[in-house]
């Protein structure tokens, strides 16, 4: 797989590319006013913000240098007139896989730029939730052009009502779109302290990365036995086309080599930018970053037909969302910083809290108490009426910070990336073992 081998050379590339263009660029940055200060420092230095867009161009642009090699074998086939024996090949040239390609960077292309119109224009959020939609459009042709299937796999206790498959049609459109929309934001929401949002994005990019080597082949054999994990046999690996989890499909492995196309260059922006994101902060990535690792995700998702497997690895920020509705729908009041709040002289982190001006109503009462039974959120009663004064900000950083106790900014992303991890490995139980439970076969 001589393409899966420049892909690893042009990541190396983006690594160093964007190790070196940040410090080079953030000067730049700063004199068109592109520039924050960290709320969560004592000292007020202006830092480079919008860096994300550094990493999306170092990423979008090696990911067009890569095309000619993501195509070689049909490119070298044409051009020599012979047969390749072994690997991914095709007897055409694969336009519906070059259409594929070319859409999903069309897609990286329009959520880059409207992530960049974000962090120029600071866009309201009721306002950017359909950007991620306007990004997918160019993915959801091209599957619709190429007769993507719409058909689910029904869980067995439902199968006796629902059949075997159920073709959900139009909605399944629908559910790719709040995908991608989902993939985009709900990175965004975990943000705040240094390191977050890249932090994030690089976990799950590693995680995807690990589940599609399980479809590899592999010139080795060798067994894994995830029936440790719940399932019932091992997993065989070994030989060409006897490639694991992808059992002798090539299809399989050529859907997850295309998302190694695009996750691995990922991983080394991501790594490279969180080498300046990491504490204390010399660059910001601003909403651009977001942007498009949340589309990159929707992008092999979609395209690599593991949307469920994708949303596994999701586990801290679908937490993240759940804790968020109240305030992000309007039921608890939403202040625009929902950081957690900085005490200078500890050098340490507090949940910050939502005042209440006068008594909330009996549904914000209500959500809170529930909230605050579950140890979600902490609250501060009136003394004689019992009035709720004052609730902890409803986040997964404020959650850490209740229930482990004040700690500062590098620890609290540590704690961030240990849950990401946390929910990477359940991620993988889930989907490697108990789904065993409910479906027969290999569904993905």
């Amino acid at each position: 797989m001589p393409a899966l081998y420049a892909s690893l050379g042009m990541s190396i590339i983006a690594f160093l590319a964007t190790v070196y263009l940040i410090p080079r660029l953030g000067p730049v940055f700063i004199a068109a006013d592109l520039k924050g200060k960290d709320l969560l420092k004592s000292y007020n230095d202006p830092i480079p913000e919008s860096m994300g867009l550094v990493c999306a161009a170092v990423y979008i642009l090696l990911l067009m240098l890569f095309i000619p090699f993501a195509f070689s074998s049909s490119i070298m086939k044409r051009a020599s007139g012979t047969d390749i024996s072994e690997g991914i090949n095709v007897v055409d040239f694969p336009h519906h896989q070059l259409s594929v390609y070319l859409s999903s960077l069309l897609s990286l292309l329009t959520a880059t730029m409207l992530g960049f119109l974000d962090d120029v224009f600071d866009i309201r959020w009721r306002h950017k939730l359909p950007i991620p939609i306007i990004a997918s459009v160019p993915l959801l042709m091209v599957y619709y052009a190429e007769r993507g299937n719409t058909h689910v796999v029904v869980p067995l206790p439902l199968r006796g009502i629902l059949g075997t498959l159920l073709n959900l049609g139009p909605l399944y459109y629908v559910y790719m779109s709040l995908l991608s929309t989902f993939a985009t934001n709900s990175i965004n929401i975990l943000a705040g302290i240094n390191g977050s949002e890249v932090s994030q994005a690089l976990i799950i990019a590693l995680s995807v990365i690990f589940n599609d080597l399980l479809y590899l082949p592999w010139p080795i054999d060798f067994r894994i036995p995830v029936y440790l994990l719940g399932n019932k046999a091992e997993v065989e690996f070994g030989g060409v086309w006897s490639a694991g989890m992808s059992y002798g499909s090539r299809e399989l492995v050529e859907r997850h080599l295309f998302s190694l196309y695009f996750m691995m260059p990922l991983v080394a922006v991501c790594v490279a930018f969180m080498y300046h994101n990491w504490y204390p902060a010399r660059a910001f990535p601003g909403d651009t970053l977001c942007y498009v690792t949340g589309m990159a995700f929707a992008v092999v998702g979609i395209h690599s037909h593991f949307s469920k497997t994708l949303l596994l690895f999701f586990i801290p920020q679908i937490f993240n969302f759940l804790l968020s509705c109240p305030q992000l729908f309007g039921v608890v009041p939403c202040p625009r910083h929902r950081v957690p709040r900085f005490d200078v002289n500890a050098n340490l982190l507090y949940p910050s809290k939502i005042i209440f001006e006068k008594p909330p109503s009996q549904l914000t009462t209500y959500v809170l108490r529930i909230f605050s039974t579950f140890g979600l959120t902490e609250l501060t009663f009136h003394a004689t009426s019992g009035i709720i004064l004052e609730a902890t900000n409803l986040t997964i950083l404020n959650f850490f910070l209740v229930r482990l106790g004040p700690m500062n900014e590098k620890r609290l992303v540590q704690v961030l990336m240990c849950s990401q991890v946390a929910g990477s490995a359940l991620a993988f139980v889930v989907r490697y073992g108990l789904a065993g439970l409910v479906y027969d076969g290999n569904r993905r």
